[in-house]
This record gives C-alpha cells, sequence and structure tokens, in this order.
C-alpha cells in the first residue's frame, strides 16, 4: 500500500514590538501542537528558527506592533508573502502596551530613557544614534495601520484555545469565528 504524501500548509509568524507573549500562547496549545505539525510547516519562523521566506505562505500570523523601520520592513514583507495575515495580540491589534510611548512625545521619551532618567549612567550624553539601530518612528503603530490585516486576534495574550480555534479554521479555509468564552478576559 502506498501512502498518498499531502502538502503541509506553510505558515510564518514573527514578533515585532511585544514581548513574545502570544508566541508563547502558541507553543501553549499543549499536545495539539503534535495535531498542528501534522497540518502545518512553520516556515519564517522563531518556532522552527527560519529567518527569511524560500516560499509564499498561506497564513501569516503577526506579534507586536510597530515602533521602528525594521518593523514596518518586517511586516510589509510579511504582508507580501502570506496570503492570510493575522495580527495576533494586542499589541498588533492596538498598539498595546509599547502603545504607550505614544503619549510623549518621541524625542521626550529618548531624554528620559537615555539622559534624565533617575537609574540612567549616560557619559556620551546623547540617546544612543548607531547605525546599525532601527529608526525609531514617531509612535508605535498597529499592524493595520502599516498594511492591510484580514484578521484581528485579541488578548494580551490571546489563549491558547482561541489561537488553535483561530488555526483549526483558517487550515480548513473557514472563517475564523469565536465563540465570546473565547474572548473574554475574567
Amino acid at each position: 500500500m502506498t501512502q498518498v504524501k499531502t502538502e503541509k500548509v506553510r505558515i510564518a509568524t514573527t514578533s515585532l514590538a511585544g514581548c513574545f507573549g502570544c508566541h508563547m500562547s502558541l507553543l501553549d496549545i499543549d499536545e495539539r501542537i503534535l495535531q498542528l505539525a501534522e497540518l502545518v510547516e512553520f516556515h519564517k519562523s522563531p518556532v522552527v528558527d527560519r529567518k527569511t521566506f524560500q516560499e509564499r505562505c498561506a497564513v501569516g500570523l503577526i506579534e507586536g506592533g510597530c515602533c521602528n523601520a525594521e518593523n514596518v520592513e518586517t511586516l510589509r514583507a510579511f504582508r507580501d508573502q502570506c496570503d492570510i495575515l493575522v495580527s495576533v495580540g494586542d499589541c498588533a491589534t492596538m498598539g498595546g502596551i509599547p502603545a504607550l510611548r505614544n503619549l510623549v512625545p518621541l524625542e521626550e521619551c529618548l531624554r528620559e530613557a537615555f539622559l534624565d532618567g533617575p537609574s540612567t549612567v549616560n557619559p556620551t550624553g546623547r540617546p544612543p544614534d548607531d547605525p546599525e539601530l532601527p529608526l525609531l518612528l514617531d509612535k508605535v503603530y498597529p499592524c493595520h495601520e502599516v498594511v492591510r490585516v484580514d484578521y484581528h486576534l485579541p488578548g494580551c495574550p490571546p489563549s491558547a484555545d482561541a489561537l488553535w480555534a483561530a488555526l483549526q479554521a483558517l487550515l480548513t479555509g473557514a472563517e475564523p469565528t469565536l465563540p465570546y468564552p473565547l474572548l473574554k478576559y475574567d
């Protein structure tokens, strides 16, 4: 008896300006990760340590918002290389905790962090300006303000069950609809 090899769905994931908690929720699907591994190939993802796109992906999961030029470049590459793009977690959908920076002008934020902060030791007397550092944006942007996003999965982080339900729907070509119990946070 010969087995027919079916092609796995390619998925890409990345973290922008966030804490990596959404990737932890993905790993928190526990034994279902084995089911997921049967269905998908993690393509460009820290889950498998692949850093570049080699092929187009069916689904891209983005956690974190955009706070610098490198985040924008990464997000645009995901939009270009993924058929479906999902912003995962509050940082990706609304800016989250990193967007608290938006309450303070960038110059003032840099001054407090690198010059005037109570625990700051900075003999140069200026904020870091190494050309290797990505250029900071004027504010932190949620993903949908930079590129078109197909679906939003809220939460900080979304629960493992919410991620699992959304992925199951996307992998079967269904519209992800999450019942209230998966989205309430009491």
